[in-house]
Formats: structure tokens, C-alpha cells, sequence
């Protein structure tokens, strides 16, 4: 081999990698595995940390407190925006975590506002579903709280609920008279959107068979069913009380069995939320985004979603019906893990959703992760 003067190797050590070296480089950097956690029953019981979720969560992050591994939080739950959320969970678990890393049940409704981002609609649950609703861009959103207020004797027991009606009338102070923000008595409401889960059950059931069965305007004739979305369907779900609770699934069914007795017409609409596919795949897609170089913490992220696909996806939940069977439907790269903090407590893996791998906490789910993913 025959070597140039002096200069010409000085120049050629001091240039810069050549792009395919500093590409394979990067390609190779990157994690090839990713984690979504469930939160109730998975990292928190009510709002106290379980199984060592804060110590597990650690682990993923570097010292700096930026991602060391591609990890986000995959609930059904929801009712506030998904800023105020990560800042909970931030505080809970003293981790860092991005608005980004938090997905809730109603995420998806993003999705819909093309479609009815100028039109009336309302939003029902616990929390703030229509701050969340403004926040995702409706322009024209009311809360079922308040849209039911400008209707009267709409709910007829209201009288028994001074806790309620104390609510809606200390967020008009100084008003009289009940005014509506947009034109309730004749504009139509062209959708409704469960965002969490309800409060008032019969409130809620009566109000929504009202607006869905006379085709979006409470006293009229028969119409035309608006569209009505579920940011969830699950049965029960794990809280702060020892048992089960009824969950958004619960509602439905009884909003469903109540509307098919009294209307010609079945009710119809569109859940999301674990297990439907929809959302692995679009945790998948967040996931990509959030995958960190190994070089000092920097996000990349090139647009090229093939060129960074991961080897396995770990769903990290408690329960199987919604958490495992979700994976399950959304097959590869997933990997499901099941704990035994929330819904799921049995000695041994469900009998009709088993998971890959069933383990006690989640700091056990996270170490035998990192165990097995010990090349990085």
C-alpha cells in the first residue's frame, strides 16, 4: 500500500465520516426495544406508587433525566390533557415524564377533528372532558354537566342533587340566568364523546338517550343517531379500593341496553382504548419517535419510520382482557408481560388471554427486560 505525503493523511483523518458509516452508526445506536405501561394497577393504585414502578422507571432514564430506552404510558383512563397527566405522573413517580409519553384513552380523538373540529358536540366524564376536547381543537365543545343545565327538567331527580347543581351554578357566578355559549335549544349536536368515565350514570344515560334518539336536539322527534365515541370499553379496571371497579365498558352496556328498549333503532358506535389494534400500532409510531441515540441522550428521529423499527414492543400490564389480548391482537414485535398489583392476581397465567411472561411488579417486568436486552 502506498501512503501520500504527510499532509494529505493528516487531511484525510480530520475529515468527516462518510454518510453511510455515520448512518449505519446511528441505525446501530438506537434501542431496539421499546415499553408501554399500563398505569392503574401497573405503576399506580389511586395515586400511590405500586411493585416499584418508580425505581423501575429509573432505570430507563440517564442520570440527566432524558430517555436511556423508549418507554411511554398506555392507559384507558384519561379525563384531563394529556400535559397535565405527564406533570402528575412526573410528581408521583419522580421521573420526567413528556406529554409525549402519556397516552390516554381519548387520544385517538385527535383523529377526529377534521371531521367535527366547527360542529357542536359534548363530552362526558369525570375530570375536564371538554377542556381535553378544546385542547385536541373543537372549536363549539360543551361539557354534558353543562349542556344538560341549559335544559330544564331535563333530568328529572336534578332537585336531589344539590352537590351538582351547586357545581353548575358556582361556574356562573354572577349570572341569573343560565346563557348558553352557543345556541343549544335549536343547534343540533352532531357528535358525543365519552371521554372518561362518567359521574352521574342516570344523568348521563338519560341525557345521551335523549340526544342520540332525536337525532342530536333533547325533546324533538326521532332523528337520525349522531355519532357517539367511547375513549375505552373496559369491563373494570384497578383503582384505590381492594376490588374492581366498574369501568367506561360498564357504562356502555347500560347506556346500550337502556337506548335498544326505548328506540326502534340498536345503538350504534366506536370504541377505542386497548385492545384495539389502532392503538399498539399508534403507540408503536410514538414509540419510534421517542427512540434515543446512546449518544449523549439526542432524540433523532429522520421521518424514516422503517429504517428504526423495533425488534420487540413489551406491553406491560394487569389486565388481560384489555392489556394482553390487545398485544396479542397487535402481534409482532409485541411482547406481553402481566403483574399480579392490579385486576390480574391469579398463581398462575390466564387461562383465555395468556401473556408471555406473568410477573409479580413491574420493577420484575423491567429487569427482566433489561436482563434480556443486556446488549444495549
Amino acid at each position: 500500500m502506498k501512503f501520500g505525503p504527510l499532509g494529505t493523511v493528516l487531511r484525510w483523518k480530520n475529515r468527516a465520516p462518510l454518510p453511510s458509516l455515520r448512518l449505519f452508526s446511528l441505525l446501530h445506536s438506537r434501542s431496539s426495544f421499546g415499553i408501554a405501561f399500563d398505569i392503574d394497577g401497573v405503576i399506580l393504585r389511586g395515586r400511590v406508587p405500586i411493585g416499584g414502578s418508580p425505581q423501575a422507571l429509573r432505570r430507563l432514564c440517564r442520570d440527566s433525566g432524558a430517555l436511556k430506552f423508549p418507554f411511554l404510558f398506555l392507559t384507558n383512563g384519561g379525563g384531563i390533557p394529556e400535559s397535565r397527566r405527564a406533570s402528575e405522573l412526573s410528581e408521583l413517580l419522580g421521573v420526567n415524564i413528556l406529554p409525549s409519553q402519556v397516552v390516554q384513552g381519548h387520544s385517538p380523538f385527535k383523529n377526529l377533528l377534521k371531521r367535527f373540529e366547527n360542529e357542536l358536540i359534548i363530552a362526558l366524564g369525570k375530570g375536564e372532558p371538554a377542556l381535553v376536547m378544546s385542547e385536541y381543537g373543537f372549536k363549539k365543545v360543551l361539557s354534558l354537566d353543562e349542556y344538560a343545565s341549559y335544559f330544564k327538567n331535563i333530568d328529572p331527580v336534578s332537585q336531589y342533587k344539590n352537590w351538582t347543581t351547586e357545581k353548575i351554578f358556582n361556574s356562573k357566578a354572577n349570572t341569573k340566568d343560565l346563557v348558553p355559549r352557543y345556541d343549544v335549544l335549536s343547534d343540533r349536536v352532531k357528535a358525543a364523546f365519552v371521554v372518561s368515565d362518567p359521574v352521574d350514570w342516570g344523568r348521563d344515560i338519560q341525557v345521551l338517550c335523549d340526544v342520540l334518539r332525536s337525532g342530536g336536539l333533547p325533546g324533538q322527534e326521532n332523528g337520525p343517531q349522531p355519532p357517539l365515541y367511547f375513549a375505552a370499553d373496559d369491563l373494570e379496571y384497578q383503582a384505590a379500593f381492594p376490588s374492581e371497579r366498574l369501568g367506561m365498558g360498564a357504562f356502555r352496556i347500560a347506556l346500550e341496553s337502556i337506548f335498544n328498549r326505548i328506540h326502534h333503532n340498536a345503538l350504534e358506535y366506536t370504541s377505542f382504548g386497548k385492545p384495539n389494534p389502532f392503538v399498539f400500532k399508534n403507540a408503536e409510531a410514538i414509540l419510534r419517535r421517542l427512540q434515543p441515540s446512546c449518544h449523549d441522550g439526542y432524540f433523532m428521529d429522520n421521518g424514516n419510520t422503517g429504517s428504526n423499527s423495533f425488534e420487540t414492543l413489551y406491553m406491560i400490564g394487569d389486565n388481560p382482557l384489555v392489556d394482553i389480548r390487545g398485544a396479542q391482537k397487535a402481534g409482532h414485535p409485541w411482547f406481553s408481560i402481566l403483574t399480579r398489583t392490579g385486576v390480574f392476581k391469579g398463581k398462575e397465567n390466564h387461562a383465555e388471554f395468556p401473556a408471555d411472561l406473568v410477573v409479580d411488579t413491574v420493577e420484575e417486568a423491567v429487569d427482566y427486560i433489561l436482563k434480556k436486552e443486556s446488549s444495549f
